[in-house]
């Protein structure tokens, strides 16, 4: 399996911008996709989750810290997990990641997800 993120850049105080994450290879049935992101000199954090349930999007989960702003959702046709970012605020810079974990039960516990992107940098200006 591989993941490819993609879509950070600049965006400011109160922007919005939309990050990509596009899976192929051999993915089972049922699987959640999650975003994690991290920010300089910072530990790895949630943000939201995403379950698929025979290859159809399902349930999701966000961090309590975006919630509300986020937004995250599936192209079915495409394997594309999206998040959409609203009412951006600085805290909000960080490198983000898309993970894919086995099974049908969201986490928010990077350790438990077993497949990785390579990260996207989203950074907010104030």
């Amino acid at each position: 399996v591989q993941l490819q993120a993609s879509g950070g850049g600049l965006a400011q105080t109160g922007g919005s911008l939309r990050v990509s994450c596009e899976a192929s290879g051999r993915t089972s049935r049922s699987y959640v996709i999650g975003w994690f992101r991290q920010a300089p000199e910072k530990e790895r954090e949630f943000v939201a989750a995403i379950k698929v349930i025979n290859w159809s999007s399902s349930s999701t989960y966000y961090a309590h810290s975006v919630k509300g702003r986020f937004t995250i959702s599936r192209d079915n046709a495409k394997n594309t997990v999206y998040l959409q970012m609203n009412s951006l605020e600085p805290e909000d810079t960080a490198v983000y990641y898309c993970a894919l974990g086995l099974g049908s039960v969201i986490r928010s516990v990077s350790s438990t997800y077993r497949y990785w992107g390579q990260g996207t940098l989203v950074t907010v200006s104030s």
